[in-house]
């Protein structure tokens, strides 16, 4: 394997580890990963890191750049869709103060680093890497 290879699977290593990081703490009481967030989209990002390890180490390089761009597109999502969540969790509370102090009682916690950190490291690793030459025989 390339080095730029191995910095690719170290990635979507860091990827699949994440998803089991807490990502929320709730009320000071519980910490949630990705899959308390949203289960199938924690599958869907776990299976984008498990198609990224195999295509690494079966040198499919083209496969392995779109799992690693997918892979970082669904975790801006996610964090996007985390931020408006908590932002809208309580917005039924008719009092604006009583709202915000629960809103304030959500918390990102360090998860979200080591999730986006897998996702760039892949990419980076995928778009260096170099292709592949052939030899043909003669």
């Amino acid at each position: 394997m390339r080095p730029s290879s191995l910095i690719a699977l170290l990635g979507f290593i860091l990827l699949i580890a994440a998803t089991y990081c807490p990502m929320l703490r709730v009320f000071h009481v519980a910490n949630w990963n990705v899959y308390k967030l949203n289960q199938p989209y924690g599958i869907v990002i776990m299976l984008t890191g498990v198609i990224g390890i195999l295509c690494t180490a079966l040198n499919q390089l083209k496969v392995t750049r779109i799992a690693a761009w997918t892979s970082l597109v669904l975790v801006v999502l996610l964090y996007i869709a985390a931020v408006l969540k908590v932002k809208t969790t309580f917005s039924f509370v008719p009092f604006k103060g009583l709202n915000g102090f629960l809103t304030r009682q959500i918390t990102f916690k360090w998860g979200w680093f080591v999730l986006f950190a897998g996702a760039i490291i892949s990419v980076l690793g995928a778009v260096f890497a170099p292709k592949p030459t052939y030899i043909r025989p003669e």
